[in-house]
């Protein structure tokens, strides 16, 4: 079957230089299965949200034949864009209600996004949160806009957009629910 290595960064106490590494707990329904495997490390001050050793660890599970490698960063926000220089394809899950809607979008993290997230879709504020997104996403990928003013229809273009450019979606799911998952 599919072999599914999981490496999950826990940030590191700025006092005892610990980390309560608590994936494993978080993930518990995986742990009796044969075809994942979790890593848990702590990130020891290193800042872009990985540790030191993340990118070596993702290589010993591609030599060991793992068909799927997740790497879950520390989540810290703008800084953590290490990620993107390691991985295929960067995912940033943001999720509605928390702090103000330019709080949740960081300019740095948004800028690495394969695809946009926004978890916990089934609470309030997640049309803000989405529109937020939607807004920032346009400000770097602009269109051509169509108004209508009185009766009048008016129309700015936008710079030639490169066809081949990828747009980040942006999808919305419910990790407890299993929607918009797949």
């Amino acid at each position: 079957g599919l072999r599914i290595g999981v490496v999950a960064i826990d940030p590191s106490s700025a006092f005892s230089g610990g980390a309560i590494l608590g994936d494993r707990v978080r993930m518990r329904d995986l742990s009796g299965d044969a075809g994942v495997f979790i890593r848990s490390m702590a990130s020891r001050g290193s800042v872009g949200g990985l540790a030191q050793t993340t990118a070596s660890f993702t290589q010993v599970f591609d030599a060991a034949g793992f068909d799927i490698i997740i790497i879950e960063t520390v989540g810290a926000g703008q800084s953590e864009v290490d990620i993107a220089r390691l991985a295929h394809t960067t995912l940033v899950v943001e999720a509605p209600g928390f702090g103000d809607d330019i709080q949740a979008i960081k300019a740095g993290i948004l800028e690495i996004a394969d695809i946009l997230v926004v978890n916990k879709a089934d609470r309030p504020g997640v049309e803000n949160t989405e529109r937020a997104l939607r807004s920032t996403l346009e400000l770097a990928h602009p269109t051509k806009r169509v108004f209508r003013h009185h009766g009048q229809t008016t129309s700015i273009d936008a710079p030639d957009a490169d066809p081949n450019i990828w747009i980040p979606p942006i999808n919305k799911t419910i990790s407890t629910d299993g929607k918009g998952i797949p």
